[in-house]
């Protein structure tokens, strides 16, 4: 049973920071779709990138035990920073979307990371 609980938080883990890795990016390098989304919630070129950086470093971040919740505060922080700009734009459905992807890292957080022992 503790093994299946290290491979359902393994690819949790890698899930997110494969989601962060790919958003991050396009928001760094100004990806269409995305500086459409974010420019639809009043978030510049600059902010973008800005955004971008913070939700790569985060997930840069996570990997590494030491530093695995402070990656997972970074990438909830900037989450909740986007639903906040939703809500803020009353786009609910927006807003609703992000859900997911908020409560993914806070259950990252509370399984741990992989590799450490409980």
């Amino acid at each position: 049973m503790a093994t299946l609980l290290k491979i359902i938080q393994a690819i949790l883990m890698l899930t997110a920071i494969f989601m962060g890795l790919k958003q991050g990016w396009a928001m760094v390098t100004a990806k269409p779709d995305m500086l459409r989304m974010l420019g639809r919630l009043d978030v510049g070129h600059t902010g973008a990138t800005a955004l971008g950086l913070i939700t790569l470093s985060s997930a840069l971040l996570i990997p590494f035990p030491r530093t695995f919740l402070y990656g997972n505060f970074l990438m909830g922080a900037s989450i909740l920073f986007i639903m906040a700009l939703e809500l803020q734009h009353k786009d609910l459905k927006g807003f609703v979307i992000e859900v997911p992807f908020l409560l993914l890292s806070l259950v990252i957080i509370y399984l741990g990371h992989p590799l450490t022992a409980k």
